[in-house]
């Protein structure tokens, strides 16, 4: 192995280690970005339905491990490992990972940011400050908690062109991972952060609904409408200078349109106080939102 390769192989293994001590279960990546191992059912003539359940390693996602003895086990049965992949869905993180593709529009290719942006103020959600990776091609990992009684699946582009989504079964590259096209970092700002639970709104997007038994009550519509108040209230909340009049009068005119504008008048004219606008004009702001969105309605 060359010299370069042996140290893309050290520093892999002391990043999964790392990662595998904040309790994210990992296995390695060769610079394909695939599995290092290769399945120890290769050879069998009839396929093999087997998840690890013979005890050998090979077995993709369902060897990632949190344990550092079978962390070293398994880059040392794949010494060519240039890298690591965090599995999802698995506990205490229950890891969701938003894969966004950021290639140009000019070139053919999909703003999957600008994507998720609409998609958060359509669906009235604020995409929180979290664990962000950055991959060589420009693109970017958002890493969310979920829920331990959600099983978000795997997706490519079904939320919106360039967005994929890894649940469970899938596998996120690790940050310090090395591929063939080069390396995985971590965003500045977001290493000390921890993933962020996922906005349930967005929830709702990417994990399928519960089935519900035909003697279950129907779902409360007021649940539904207090994620979606307080995601416009937390929009509010992250106003900059010079855009907190806006935020506020699209949040209310949101909020109207969809009946808790009344309800949510007065914690929108609290989140905009704390941005530094006057109550006076955080309530005249609402209250033109109020006629603009009733005239709309009628």
């Amino acid at each position: 192995m060359a010299t370069t390769d042996r140290h893309s192989a050290t520093l892999a293994l002391a990043h999964a280690l790392s990662a595998a001590e904040r309790g994210l279960p990992v296995i390695p990546l060769s610079p394909t970005k695939l599995p290092a191992l290769p399945s120890p059912h290769r050879r069998d003539q009839q396929p093999v339905l087997c998840r690890g359940e013979c005890g050998l390693p090979g077995h993709g996602v369902h060897d990632a491990t949190t344990d550092p003895a079978g962390v070293r086990a398994l880059f040392a049965a794949a010494p060519r490992a240039t890298g690591y992949g965090i599995a999802c869905g698995r506990p205490p993180h229950h890891l969701i990972g938003i894969d966004l593709d950021t290639k140009s529009a000019a070139t053919g290719g999909s703003d999957s940011v600008t994507a998720l942006r609409q998609l958060a103020l359509q669906h009235l959600f604020t995409v929180p400050e979290t664990v962000t990776v950055l991959t060589p091609s420009g693109g970017r990992h958002l890493w969310l908690s979920g829920p331990p009684d959600v099983v978000v699946p795997n997706s490519a582009s079904r939320l919106a062109p360039g967005i994929d989504v890894r649940g469970s079964g899938g596998y996120l590259v690790g940050p310090g991972s090395v591929s063939a096209h080069g390396a995985y970092r971590l965003a500045p700002g977001t290493a000390d952060l921890p993933p962020a639970p996922c906005p349930r709104a967005l929830l709702r997007l990417i994990a399928p609904p519960a089935r519900r038994h035909p003697h279950d009550p129907e779902p409360s519509h007021a649940d539904d409408r207090a994620p979606r108040g307080e995601g416009l209230v937390q929009f509010v909340r992250a106003a900059q200078e010079g855009q907190r009049n806006t935020r506020l009068f699209w949040a209310a005119c949101r909020a109207y349109e969809n009946g808790i504008g009344d309800a949510l008048a007065d914690a929108l004219t609290e989140a905009a106080v704390r941005t530094g606008l006057t109550e006076r004009e955080a309530r005249a702001t609402i209250a033109s939102a109020a006629r603009l969105s009733t005239g709309r309605r009628d």
